[in-house]
């Protein structure tokens, strides 16, 4: 069962009702408890999403990033574009993880229902019938997760301590500062911001 106070943070950040934003909340919820930790406060737990773009999985890994607190603001959430409802959710002091998804029946038959019919059509999720969106939100939040999620074991995983960059320099080209990790050497010898250095990355 979805905690109703964690559903109503999930919804205002998400911006809209939709069912797959609560399949996220359900899932990091579910990766959680399976690692025995609480939500993230700043960079304890660290989530790669295998998400990708132009699709419901948005939906979902905002869930993911409500209910695990790992966000990329925080810099502690990666996304890798399979374009798949899954993710691994790491406990990085522990070194242990887990990987939670959708079963693949369940995914299946929610792309073949009411809602995603009326996104097809071109109908912004903001505008479909709350009586369509409201069951199915009503369902997610009570389904039992053995019928709706594939949670993995949990398994060692090695994760490498990050350090914070505190230090910034300016471009001198542009002028701004510029953290010094992402400073570049121009042709001409001078430090440059990514942009202004011509620099991919």
């Amino acid at each position: 069962m979805l905690d109703a106070e964690l559903l109503t943070l999930g919804l205002k950040f998400h911006g809209h009702k939709c069912p797959a934003m609560p399949m996220g909340l359900r899932a990091g919820v579910a990766a959680m408890r399976a690692l025995g930790v609480e939500r993230s406060q700043d960079k304890e737990l660290y989530a790669i999403s295998e998400t990708g773009e132009g699709h419901a999985a948005g939906c979902f890994l905002d869930g993911i990033m409500t209910a695990t607190g790992c966000t990329f603001g925080k810099g502690n959430i990666e996304k890798r574009h399979y374009h798949k409802m899954a993710f691994t959710l790491i406990d990085a002091r522990k070194q242990m993880a887990v990987r939670v998804s959708l079963k693949p029946a369940f995914f299946a038959a929610a792309l073949g229902g009411p809602f995603v019919a009326q996104r097809k059509a071109g109908i912004l999720p903001q505008d479909i019938d709350p009586r369509i969106t409201d069951p199915l939100v009503e369902k997610i939040a009570g389904l039992p997760e053995e019928q709706f999620l594939a949670i993995g074991p949990v398994v060692e995983y090695p994760f490498p301590a990050r350090k914070g960059v505190f230090e910034a320099k300016p471009c001198a080209l542009c002028g701004e500062l510029t953290f010094v990790g992402k400073l570049r050497m121009t042709a001409d010898g001078k430090l440059a911001c990514i942009p202004c250095s011509g620099y991919a990355e």
